[in-house]
């Protein structure tokens, strides 16, 4: 038998007293907006069914679109933005973009049709060169504060959070050529894209200083275990012993083209992957992979997103992130 649901738990849900549920479930006047929104939030969180007349009551919605959740990565952004919208007594409502399905566009006309207060962007167009950026310009032009996380081009005009990519493929080449490797080879997404394109650029000029006499091997493919897997393929017929993937679905794959070339990991060769996600301790062996320190970006973005509600101003900027590396069995000495 399911527990009943009293105001003592959505008291402790919304980290206010059982007097203060009280009141806004009562419809009191004098209750913070940010007080309010958090009870309420609460409420619709554990399942406690709103009396009629509050249903009108929630404001402080914030989209958060992001793509697939195919991708432990991007429901990790998701996790740690809602929760950090629902500390700062705001209420994430969460939208996915993937082929097929619903656009973004779509979901910004149907939030703004709802009067959002404010939107967080991951890994979407914005971080594409070669999308139109025009429904960004409309954003500003409504008036609807919103922010960016993992890369903005420069024509968005938006406070972008990003992770700091030149540490982490640092990281990356220095922990290899530890190992004794000095053939490396980046995997990563389409150059379109901002992530891609700077990882690529960090690749060449980290490989230049550690490796100078070599011609960096950079592959370009789509950020799934498929694309990881052709791309690693080229790179190990190249010749590399050890590969850098720019997600850790991509070195997913990167290890099925080794063991499909009859190479094992990490005994022949050795695979980074990128995101640090949840799938990364789900590998046999476990993942090495530069984590993205996910949990401060996302407080850092919905910290700022909130100033911008209240009334004040942003410029445009970009925050980056260091990142760091989890060593784990992907990896090992060379023979």
């Amino acid at each position: 038998m399911s527990k009943r649901i009293g105001l003592a738990d959505i008291a402790k849900q919304a980290g206010v007293s059982t007097a203060t549920v009280s009141r806004v479930l009562n419809g009191h006047a004098h209750v913070a907006e940010a007080t309010r929104t958090a009870v309420l939030t609460a409420v619709d969180l554990l399942g406690y069914e709103r009396p009629e007349s509050l249903y009108t009551a929630a404001q402080g919605v914030v989209g958060v679109i992001v793509p697939e959740l195919v991708n432990p990565a991007f429901g990790n952004y998701a996790q740690e933005i809602a929760s950090a919208l629902i500390r700062s007594g705001l209420t994430p409502l969460l939208g996915t973009e993937f082929a097929g399905g619903v656009s973004e566009d779509e979901y910004l006309e149907a939030l703004s049709s709802l009067r959002a207060s404010g939107l967080v962007f991951v890994s979407g167009r914005h971080a594409d060169t070669t999308a139109d950026h025009s429904r960004y310009k409309r954003l500003r032009e409504q008036g609807i504060p919103f922010v960016t996380i993992n890369g903005s081009a420069p024509s968005v005009h938006a406070a972008s959070f990003v992770t700091d990519d030149a540490i982490g493929i640092e990281l990356a080449v220095m922990h290899l050529e530890q190992m004794g490797h000095t053939r490396i080879a980046l995997v990563t997404g389409p150059q379109r894209l901002i992530p891609s394109a700077r990882k690529v650029e960090a690749f060449r000029r980290s490989m230049a200083k550690h490796f100078p006499e070599q011609e960096p091997l950079i592959e370009h493919s789509l950020y799934t275990p498929e694309g990881g897997s052709s791309a690693a393929a080229r790179a190990w017929a190249a010749g590399a012993t050890a590969v850098i993937a720019a997600s850790d679905l991509m070195a997913i794959g990167a290890i099925r083209a080794a063991d499909s070339l009859g190479l094992s990991v990490p005994g022949d060769v050795s695979v980074v992957g990128y995101d640090g996600s949840p799938l990364s301790v789900l590998t046999t062996p476990g993942l090495t992979t530069v984590r993205h320190p996910v949990a401060s970006m996302c407080r850092a973005a919905v910290d700022c997103l909130r100033e911008e509600i209240d009334g004040g101003e942003q410029e445009p900027h970009e925050f980056l992130f260091a990142p760091d590396l989890i060593v784990r069995g992907t990896t090992r000495a060379r023979r």
